[in-house]
Protein backbone atom coordinates (compact mmCIF):
# COMPACT_ATOMS: atom_id res chain seq x y z
CA UNK A 1 0.00 0.00 0.00
CA UNK A 2 1.47 3.36 -1.08
CA UNK A 3 1.46 6.47 1.08
CA UNK A 4 -1.14 8.29 -1.11
CA UNK A 5 -3.51 5.37 -0.53
CA UNK A 6 -2.74 5.39 3.19
CA UNK A 7 -3.59 9.08 3.40
CA UNK A 8 -6.77 8.65 1.39
CA UNK A 9 -7.82 6.12 4.04
CA UNK A 10 -6.78 8.55 6.78
CA UNK A 11 -8.87 11.36 5.25
CA UNK A 12 -11.85 9.00 4.95
CA UNK A 13 -11.31 7.95 8.58
CA UNK A 14 -11.38 11.56 9.80
CA UNK A 15 -14.57 12.34 7.85
CA UNK A 16 -16.17 9.16 9.15
CA UNK A 17 -15.15 9.95 12.73
CA UNK A 18 -16.49 13.48 12.36
CA UNK A 19 -19.96 12.26 11.42
CA UNK A 20 -20.03 9.51 14.05
CA UNK A 21 -19.19 12.02 16.80
CA UNK A 22 -20.57 15.32 15.52
CA UNK A 23 -23.58 13.54 14.02
CA UNK A 24 -25.34 13.14 17.36
CA UNK A 25 -24.42 16.74 18.22
CA UNK A 26 -26.23 17.87 15.07
CA UNK A 27 -29.15 15.63 15.95
CA UNK A 28 -29.49 16.89 19.52
CA UNK A 29 -29.21 20.50 18.36
CA UNK A 30 -31.92 19.99 15.75
CA UNK A 31 -34.24 18.10 18.14
CA UNK A 32 -33.78 20.02 21.38
CA UNK A 33 -36.98 22.04 20.85
CA UNK A 34 -38.89 18.88 19.93
CA UNK A 35 -37.90 16.83 22.98
CA UNK A 36 -37.90 19.90 25.23
CA UNK A 37 -41.04 22.01 25.53
CA UNK A 38 -39.89 24.14 28.44
CA UNK A 39 -36.62 25.95 28.92
CA UNK A 40 -35.47 23.46 31.58
CA UNK A 41 -36.18 20.51 29.29
CA UNK A 42 -34.31 22.15 26.41
CA UNK A 43 -31.36 22.84 28.68
CA UNK A 44 -31.31 19.18 29.67
CA UNK A 45 -31.04 18.18 25.98
CA UNK A 46 -28.31 20.74 25.27
CA UNK A 47 -26.35 19.78 28.39
CA UNK A 48 -25.99 16.20 27.13
CA UNK A 49 -23.63 17.47 24.41
CA UNK A 50 -22.32 20.55 26.22
CA UNK A 51 -18.97 19.03 27.31
CA UNK A 52 -18.18 17.35 23.97
CA UNK A 53 -19.62 19.20 20.97
CA UNK A 54 -16.67 21.56 20.43
CA UNK A 55 -14.17 18.71 20.79
CA UNK A 56 -16.07 16.70 18.20
CA UNK A 57 -15.70 19.52 15.67
CA UNK A 58 -11.92 19.11 15.87
CA UNK A 59 -12.38 16.11 13.58
CA UNK A 60 -13.64 18.44 10.85
CA UNK A 61 -10.60 20.68 11.21
CA UNK A 62 -8.26 17.69 11.09
CA UNK A 63 -10.05 16.23 8.05
CA UNK A 64 -9.70 19.51 6.17
CA UNK A 65 -6.07 19.91 7.23
CA UNK A 66 -5.24 16.36 6.14
CA UNK A 67 -6.79 16.99 2.72
CA UNK A 68 -4.88 20.26 2.37
CA UNK A 69 -1.53 18.69 3.25
CA UNK A 70 -1.88 15.26 1.59
CA UNK A 71 -3.99 16.15 -1.47
CA UNK A 72 -3.57 19.88 -2.24
CA UNK A 73 -5.07 19.62 -5.73
CA UNK A 74 -8.15 17.83 -4.37
CA UNK A 75 -8.51 20.43 -1.60
CA UNK A 76 -8.12 23.35 -4.00
CA UNK A 77 -10.54 22.07 -6.65
CA UNK A 78 -13.25 20.82 -4.29
CA UNK A 79 -13.22 23.76 -1.88
CA UNK A 80 -13.12 26.26 -4.76
CA UNK A 81 -16.12 24.57 -6.37
CA UNK A 82 -18.00 24.70 -3.07
CA UNK A 83 -17.03 28.32 -2.38
CA UNK A 84 -20.56 29.74 -1.98
CA UNK A 85 -21.81 26.59 -0.28
CA UNK A 86 -18.90 26.79 2.17
CA UNK A 87 -19.93 30.31 3.14
CA UNK A 88 -23.39 29.00 3.99
CA UNK A 89 -21.85 26.05 5.83
CA UNK A 90 -19.51 28.25 7.85
CA UNK A 91 -22.42 30.55 8.70
CA UNK A 92 -24.40 27.52 9.94
CA UNK A 93 -21.49 26.25 12.04
CA UNK A 94 -20.74 29.70 13.46
CA UNK A 95 -24.33 30.51 14.38
CA UNK A 96 -24.65 27.06 15.91
CA UNK A 97 -21.57 27.54 18.11
CA UNK A 98 -22.65 31.05 19.09
CA UNK A 99 -26.09 29.73 20.03
CA UNK A 100 -24.56 27.33 22.56
CA UNK A 101 -22.65 30.16 24.21
CA UNK A 102 -25.21 32.99 24.06
CA UNK A 103 -28.44 31.13 24.82
CA UNK A 104 -28.01 31.32 28.58
CA UNK A 105 -26.62 34.86 28.77
CA UNK A 106 -30.02 36.46 29.38
CA UNK A 107 -32.95 35.07 31.33
CA UNK A 108 -35.80 36.05 28.98
CA UNK A 109 -38.05 33.77 26.94
CA UNK A 110 -37.59 35.73 23.72
CA UNK A 111 -33.79 35.71 24.00
CA UNK A 112 -33.59 31.98 24.62
CA UNK A 113 -36.18 31.05 22.01
CA UNK A 114 -34.28 33.07 19.40
CA UNK A 115 -31.03 31.27 20.09
CA UNK A 116 -32.85 27.94 20.21
CA UNK A 117 -34.15 28.68 16.71
CA UNK A 118 -30.68 29.53 15.39
CA UNK A 119 -29.27 26.39 17.03
CA UNK A 120 -31.92 24.30 15.29
CA UNK A 121 -31.32 25.92 11.89
CA UNK A 122 -27.55 25.56 12.13
CA UNK A 123 -27.81 21.93 13.21
CA UNK A 124 -30.07 21.10 10.24
CA UNK A 125 -28.29 23.08 7.53
CA UNK A 126 -24.75 21.87 8.37
CA UNK A 127 -25.17 18.09 7.84
CA UNK A 128 -27.35 18.72 4.79
CA UNK A 129 -24.65 20.83 3.10
CA UNK A 130 -21.89 18.44 4.16
CA UNK A 131 -23.80 15.60 2.53
CA UNK A 132 -24.34 17.53 -0.70
CA UNK A 133 -20.63 18.34 -0.92
CA UNK A 134 -19.54 14.76 -0.23
CA UNK A 135 -22.07 13.35 -2.69
CA UNK A 136 -20.78 15.68 -5.42
CA UNK A 137 -17.36 14.02 -5.16
CA UNK A 138 -18.78 10.77 -6.54
CA UNK A 139 -21.47 11.98 -8.92
CA UNK A 140 -19.05 14.53 -10.35
CA UNK A 141 -18.67 18.27 -10.93
CA UNK A 142 -17.69 20.28 -14.05
CA UNK A 143 -13.92 20.48 -13.50
CA UNK A 144 -11.70 21.70 -16.35
CA UNK A 145 -8.19 20.58 -17.28
CA UNK A 146 -6.62 23.06 -14.83
CA UNK A 147 -8.68 21.72 -11.93
CA UNK A 148 -10.93 24.78 -11.86
CA UNK A 149 -14.68 24.60 -11.31
CA UNK A 150 -16.54 25.50 -14.52
CA UNK A 151 -20.11 25.44 -13.23
CA UNK A 152 -22.54 27.56 -11.22
CA UNK A 153 -23.97 27.29 -7.73
CA UNK A 154 -26.98 25.42 -9.08
CA UNK A 155 -24.66 22.78 -10.59
CA UNK A 156 -23.59 21.88 -7.05
CA UNK A 157 -27.14 20.77 -6.21
CA UNK A 158 -26.89 17.42 -7.94
CA UNK A 159 -29.72 14.91 -7.33
CA UNK A 160 -27.32 12.36 -5.84
CA UNK A 161 -25.66 15.01 -3.66
CA UNK A 162 -29.03 16.16 -2.35
CA UNK A 163 -29.98 12.55 -1.57
CA UNK A 164 -26.73 12.04 0.36
CA UNK A 165 -27.42 15.29 2.22
CA UNK A 166 -30.92 14.20 3.21
CA UNK A 167 -29.59 10.76 4.19
CA UNK A 168 -26.94 12.18 6.48
CA UNK A 169 -29.42 14.66 7.96
CA UNK A 170 -31.89 11.87 8.76
CA UNK A 171 -29.11 9.73 10.23
CA UNK A 172 -27.93 12.65 12.38
CA UNK A 173 -31.45 13.17 13.73
CA UNK A 174 -31.80 9.49 14.54
CA UNK A 175 -28.28 9.36 15.99
CA UNK A 176 -29.09 12.38 18.17
CA UNK A 177 -32.34 10.83 19.42
CA UNK A 178 -30.55 7.62 20.42
CA UNK A 179 -27.83 9.67 22.14
CA UNK A 180 -30.47 11.44 24.20
CA UNK A 181 -31.82 7.98 25.03
CA UNK A 182 -28.59 7.05 26.80
CA UNK A 183 -27.63 10.46 28.22
CA UNK A 184 -30.71 11.94 29.88
CA UNK A 185 -33.69 11.02 32.03
CA UNK A 186 -37.28 12.04 32.57
CA UNK A 187 -39.64 13.48 30.01
CA UNK A 188 -36.83 14.39 27.59
CA UNK A 189 -35.78 10.75 27.50
CA UNK A 190 -39.37 9.62 26.96
CA UNK A 191 -39.90 11.97 24.01
CA UNK A 192 -36.56 11.00 22.47
CA UNK A 193 -37.47 7.32 22.68
CA UNK A 194 -40.80 7.98 20.97
CA UNK A 195 -38.97 9.77 18.16
CA UNK A 196 -36.48 6.98 17.58
CA UNK A 197 -38.86 4.58 15.80
CA UNK A 198 -40.17 7.21 13.37
CA UNK A 199 -36.70 8.52 12.61
CA UNK A 200 -35.34 4.98 12.17
CA UNK A 201 -37.91 4.25 9.43
CA UNK A 202 -37.13 7.44 7.49
CA UNK A 203 -33.36 7.00 7.84
CA UNK A 204 -33.46 3.32 6.82
CA UNK A 205 -35.38 4.14 3.63
CA UNK A 206 -32.91 6.88 2.75
CA UNK A 207 -29.92 4.61 3.46
CA UNK A 208 -31.43 1.95 1.20
CA UNK A 209 -31.79 4.52 -1.56
CA UNK A 210 -28.22 5.68 -0.96
CA UNK A 211 -26.86 2.12 -1.23
CA UNK A 212 -28.73 1.36 -4.46
CA UNK A 213 -27.91 4.73 -6.06
CA UNK A 214 -24.23 4.51 -5.09
CA UNK A 215 -24.01 1.00 -6.53
CA UNK A 216 -25.55 2.11 -9.83
CA UNK A 217 -23.32 5.19 -9.96
CA UNK A 218 -19.99 3.57 -9.03
CA UNK A 219 -20.58 -0.03 -10.19
CA UNK A 220 -18.27 -1.33 -7.43
CA UNK A 221 -16.77 -4.77 -7.18
CA UNK A 222 -17.49 -7.26 -4.43
CA UNK A 223 -15.62 -5.23 -1.81
CA UNK A 224 -17.62 -2.10 -2.63
CA UNK A 225 -20.90 -4.00 -2.33
CA UNK A 226 -19.89 -5.32 1.09
CA UNK A 227 -19.03 -1.81 2.28
CA UNK A 228 -22.41 -0.54 1.04
CA UNK A 229 -24.16 -3.33 2.92
CA UNK A 230 -22.69 -2.23 6.27
CA UNK A 231 -24.73 0.96 6.81
CA UNK A 232 -27.87 -0.67 5.40
CA UNK A 233 -27.66 -3.63 7.79
CA UNK A 234 -26.85 -1.32 10.71
CA UNK A 235 -29.86 0.86 9.90
CA UNK A 236 -32.18 -2.16 9.71
CA UNK A 237 -30.84 -3.53 13.00
CA UNK A 238 -31.22 -0.12 14.61
CA UNK A 239 -34.80 0.14 13.37
CA UNK A 240 -35.57 -3.28 14.86
CA UNK A 241 -34.02 -2.25 18.16
CA UNK A 242 -36.02 0.99 18.15
CA UNK A 243 -39.20 -1.09 17.97
CA UNK A 244 -38.25 -3.52 20.73
CA UNK A 245 -36.11 -1.49 23.16
CA UNK A 246 -35.80 2.06 24.43
CA UNK A 247 -32.87 4.19 25.47
CA UNK A 248 -30.19 1.51 25.12
CA UNK A 249 -26.59 1.63 24.00
CA UNK A 250 -27.21 -1.05 21.38
CA UNK A 251 -29.35 1.21 19.24
CA UNK A 252 -26.83 4.04 19.63
CA UNK A 253 -24.10 1.67 18.41
CA UNK A 254 -26.31 0.74 15.43
CA UNK A 255 -26.86 4.39 14.46
CA UNK A 256 -23.13 5.10 14.87
CA UNK A 257 -22.30 2.25 12.46
CA UNK A 258 -25.05 3.36 10.08
CA UNK A 259 -23.86 6.95 9.81
CA UNK A 260 -20.16 6.06 9.86
CA UNK A 261 -20.70 3.26 7.35
CA UNK A 262 -22.53 5.61 5.00
CA UNK A 263 -19.62 8.05 4.89
CA UNK A 264 -17.06 5.24 4.66
CA UNK A 265 -19.01 3.57 1.84
CA UNK A 266 -19.02 6.80 -0.14
CA UNK A 267 -15.23 7.13 0.10
CA UNK A 268 -14.70 3.41 -0.60
CA UNK A 269 -16.70 3.62 -3.81
CA UNK A 270 -15.04 6.90 -4.77
CA UNK A 271 -11.56 5.30 -4.80
CA UNK A 272 -9.28 5.52 -6.80
CA UNK A 273 -10.77 8.90 -7.66
CA UNK A 274 -11.04 11.81 -5.26
CA UNK A 275 -13.12 14.18 -7.43
CA UNK A 276 -14.93 13.05 -10.57
CA UNK A 277 -15.07 15.51 -13.50
CA UNK A 278 -18.23 15.59 -15.61
CA UNK A 279 -16.65 17.65 -18.38
CA UNK A 280 -13.97 15.14 -19.35
CA UNK A 281 -12.89 11.89 -17.63
CA UNK A 282 -9.28 12.97 -18.19
CA UNK A 283 -9.87 15.87 -15.78
CA UNK A 284 -10.91 13.56 -12.93
CA UNK A 285 -8.63 13.87 -9.91
CA UNK A 286 -7.28 10.60 -8.56
CA UNK A 287 -5.45 9.55 -5.42
CA UNK A 288 -2.20 9.30 -7.37
CA UNK A 289 -2.51 12.53 -9.35
CA UNK A 290 -3.70 14.78 -6.53
CA UNK A 291 -1.31 13.71 -3.76
CA UNK A 292 1.62 15.61 -2.30
CA UNK A 293 5.25 14.65 -2.75
CA UNK A 294 6.48 11.41 -1.14
CA UNK A 295 8.66 13.32 1.30
CA UNK A 296 5.71 15.43 2.51
CA UNK A 297 3.62 12.32 3.03
CA UNK A 298 6.43 10.63 4.95
CA UNK A 299 6.76 13.58 7.36
CA UNK A 300 2.98 13.75 7.79
CA UNK A 301 2.81 10.03 8.53
CA UNK A 302 5.38 10.33 11.31
CA UNK A 303 3.60 13.34 12.84
CA UNK A 304 0.18 11.66 12.63
CA UNK A 305 1.49 8.46 14.19
CA UNK A 306 2.79 10.48 17.14
CA UNK A 307 -0.18 12.78 17.84
CA UNK A 308 -3.38 11.05 16.67
CA UNK A 309 -3.24 8.47 19.52
CA UNK A 310 -3.11 11.34 22.04
CA UNK A 311 -6.18 12.95 20.46
CA UNK A 312 -8.08 9.66 20.58
CA UNK A 313 -7.05 9.05 24.19
CA UNK A 314 -8.10 12.56 25.23
CA UNK A 315 -11.53 12.22 23.63
CA UNK A 316 -12.02 8.79 25.20
CA UNK A 317 -11.15 10.29 28.60
CA UNK A 318 -13.60 13.17 28.01
CA UNK A 319 -16.50 10.82 27.26
CA UNK A 320 -15.61 8.71 30.28
CA UNK A 321 -15.58 11.70 32.61
CA UNK A 322 -18.96 12.97 31.35
CA UNK A 323 -20.66 9.58 31.09
CA UNK A 324 -23.35 10.26 33.71
CA UNK A 325 -26.91 10.96 32.57
CA UNK A 326 -28.26 14.50 32.72
CA UNK A 327 -31.17 14.49 35.15
CA UNK A 328 -34.32 15.99 33.67
CA UNK A 329 -37.86 16.69 34.92
CA UNK A 330 -40.28 13.79 34.96
CA UNK A 331 -43.56 13.67 33.07
CA UNK A 332 -46.48 14.49 35.37
CA UNK A 333 -48.47 11.46 36.56
CA UNK A 334 -51.69 12.83 35.03
CA UNK A 335 -50.13 13.26 31.58
CA UNK A 336 -48.47 9.86 31.78
CA UNK A 337 -51.78 8.22 32.71
CA UNK A 338 -53.67 9.91 29.86
CA UNK A 339 -50.90 9.02 27.39
CA UNK A 340 -51.09 5.37 28.43
CA UNK A 341 -54.84 5.35 27.73
CA UNK A 342 -56.11 5.39 31.33
CA UNK A 343 -58.32 7.99 33.04
CA UNK A 344 -56.78 11.19 34.36
CA UNK A 345 -58.11 10.63 37.88
CA UNK A 346 -56.21 11.82 40.90
CA UNK A 347 -52.41 11.79 40.37
CA UNK A 348 -51.93 10.82 44.00
CA UNK A 349 -52.61 7.22 45.05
Amino acid sequence: MTLPIVWFVVVAFFWTGFFVLEGFDFGVGALHTVVGRTDIERRVAINTIGPVWDGNEVWLVVAGAAMFAAFPDWYASWFSALYLALWLLLAALIIRGVSFEFRGKRDTDRWRSTWSATLTVGSVVAPLLFGVGLGDLLTGLPIDADGNYAGTFVDLLTPYGLWVGLTLLALCLWHGATFLGIRCTGVVLQRAVRLQLRLSIVASVLVLGFAVWTYLLARPGAAGVIVLAVPLLAALIGAALARSTSGTGREFAATAVAIGGTVAALFANLYPNVLVSTTDPANTLTVASASSSPYSLQVMTIVAAMFVPFVLAYQAWTYYMFRARVIGPRESPVVARIRSGGPAGDPMP
